[in-house]
């Protein structure tokens, strides 16, 4: 598919053909479009590293839990 084609609504668009303001509005949808991905790819790593930490502090915990019976 063509670059100067948008689809909306399930019905095809020539972005020639489009006022400057509906181009303003598809070039902010695109680089929001960029924005969240970038986002989601950042928030991977977050929940991966939350999940590190936390069974880091389980088995911690869970450790000296049992260090502690032992004594």
């Amino acid at each position: 598919m063509d670059d100067k084609v948008i689809n909306i609504n399930g019905k095809e668009y020539d972005s020639d053909t489009m006022s400057d303001k509906e181009k303003y509005h598809i070039a902010q949808i695109k680089d929001l479009q960029s924005q969240e991905s970038k986002l989601m790819f950042q928030l991977d790593a977050v929940r991966v590293a939350k999940n590190a930490f936390t069974n880091s502090l389980i088995q911690s915990v869970e450790q000296a839990k049992e260090e502690s019976k032992v004594s």
